[in-house]
């Protein structure tokens, strides 16, 4: 190959914290290579699958001439070829940190941020330009942390009149709400949650589901990148999985869940997506995120390289969830500007925002966006300055401000911890809201749909947001604020198209129709 390199495209990045040193150059790393498809597959605009798992592999998977040109690169530079995925488009290279800096020519120092130590790159990764044309993303030079856990456990109340404020709910009961049509339960379906970091315990699920009256689902964990099923205490990122899993798993006790363990960073995050995508052991249905954070801390092309694999999911028939965020319209930013959470900006992934639900005698009585202040969290939206509005979006007439893109979030439901749904973790009982309780519940939901439509409904939006007001198949929220964006009638940046009518959006997608591979 020739020796000259340039600039993979969105590579850019920059070190956040303190050095506290040299890289030292007999470290070994191990970097996830994604390249980009033989051909695009189709993506549906009716929901459904266009291939099966094998299909797509064959037709769309990675070249065997750019798996040859990674090989050859590994050859020249002394690194070894640990793993080759062409349905994933996945190459792994392992190597010393010394062979990685010569062969990417990055500068790696370590770096110090909020108590942890990491491994940081400086300015853009470069590869021969033969190589370059075929490679979407270089993950895993760099393994700050990446993502944030989006839940929020139910402050301890002040006073007797605020406690008494504050309600909870089983998920059964928020499926009840929502008209979730239960006389199924998610039978023949798996739902894949991703986690990056935290574990659970058995005999919580066991205690958990017995309390509820509900079978106790199926639960198995995969490893990704040796992450773990590591649990700990209940102020850790249990938290996170053990919502998830409870929320899942009692609106959906018949699906399969699989949880599939990843390191927190960019790398982990991509190789869990793509190894829950492409499953074909357990085959995933849907896909559970409740990670993510603000668009600038991403490379541009980690972005695209999950956006691609999300794409990839859409021609699979996989629906794919994930949570807008628990820190309003900044998304947690504080540079006065607005921002939104990636992955749920991914115009391929179902955006799923918050909301605060009162209800009585089994009846909704209000729902408004979930707003609790600067320390007690608000749903995330707004519109995205990675990805340009969708199809699907400007044909509901979207209008996103100057200079933005992708509105988020789609969809909404009870986030709020106030009205937060009743868990247990570690052996505690918590109520936990926030945006991470929404990816889940949808994710049970489609589950159900999936069931019952025996189908899957796969990439969502385009349907949605076609459907006819008189589907009646959301709750419009017209009430509340994530900051900057208000709720009204119709989609808004604060609660997209609205909580579910699950029966009438079953209805409605049932007259949808599938496209032949």
């Amino acid at each position: 190959m020739a020796n000259n390199k340039v600039v993979l495209a969105g590579s850019e990045r920059q070190p956040i914290g303190t050095r506290i040193g040299d890289q030292p150059l007999d470290e070994r790393i191990e970097v996830s290579i994604i390249l980009k498809p033989k051909k695009r597959a189709p993506i549906p605009t009716a929901g459904g699958a266009v291939f099966s798992r094998e299909q797509f592999a064959a037709r769309h998977g990675a070249t065997t001439a750019a798996i040859d040109q990674i090989e050859q690169f590994a050859e020249e530079n002394d690194l070894t070829v640990t793993a080759v995925w062409p349905e994933r488009r996945t190459v792994k290279l392992e190597g010393t940190a010394a062979n990685m800096i010569r062969a990417f020519d990055v500068k790696l120092d370590r770096y110090e941020h909020e108590g942890r130590r990491y491994r940081a790159r400086t300015g853009a990764i470069k590869l021969p330009p033969e190589l370059a044309a075929s490679v979407e993303a270089v993950l895993g030079l760099d393994n700050r942390t990446q993502a944030k856990a989006h839940f929020r456990v139910r402050r301890e109340q002040s006073s007797i009149a605020s406690a008494a404020s504050g309600v909870s709910y089983t998920p059964r009961q928020v499926a009840a709400l929502y008209q979730f049509p239960l006389d199924v339960d998610g039978t023949g379906q798996t739902v894949a949650i991703l986690e990056l970091g935290g574990g659970y315990k058995p005999a919580d699920l066991k205690t958990y589901f017995t309390s509820l009256g509900v079978q106790e689902p199926t639960v198995t964990s995969v490893s990704v990148d040796k992450g773990t099923n590591a649990p700990t205490n209940a102020n850790s990122a249990d938290g996170e999985v053990l919502l998830d899993i409870e929320v899942v798993g009692a609106v959906a006790p018949g699906a399969k869940i699989v949880v599939y363990f990843a390191p927190n960073t960019s790398q982990g995050f991509q190789d869990a997506l793509t190894t829950a995508i492409h499953d074909a052991t357990n085959k995933p249905s849907v896909i559970s995120i409740s990670w993510g954070s603000a668009e600038s801390t991403w490379t541009a092309q980690a972005m695209t390289a999950f956006d691609s694999a999300a794409q990839d999911a859409a021609a699979l028939g996989v629906t794919i969830c994930a949570a807008t965020g628990d820190s309003g319209s900044s998304d947690g930013v504080n540079d006065g500007a607005n921002h939104v959470d990636f992955p749920a900006s991914s115009p391929h992934i179902l955006a799923c925002g918050g909301t605060s639900l009162k209800s009585a005698n089994g009846e909704i009585t209000s729902e408004t966006v979930w707003n609790d202040g600067a320390q007690g969290g608000a749903g995330g939206g707004g519109f995205s300055n990675q990805f340009p509005l969708p199809a699907f979006q400007a044909s509901a007439n979207i209008k996103p401000p100057t200079g933005g893109g992708r509105g988020l979030p789609d969809v909404c439901g009870d986030a709020d911890p106030d009205t937060g749904y009743s868990v247990l973790v570690d052996g505690e009982s918590l109520v936990i809201g926030g945006t991470s309780a929404v990816a889940p519940l949808w994710s049970g939901l489609i589950a159900l749909l999936n069931e019952k439509l025996g189908k899957p409904v796969g990439f969502l939006q385009p349907v949605i947001y076609g459907l006819p007001e008189s589907a009646d198949a959301f709750h419009d929220i017209t009430s509340g604020s994530n900051g900057a964006f208000s709720a009204g009638p119709g989609w808004d940046a604060a609660t997209g198209l609205g909580s579910p009518s699950g029966e009438n959006l079953l209805a409605a997608l049932s007259g949808a129709a599938t496209p032949s591979a």
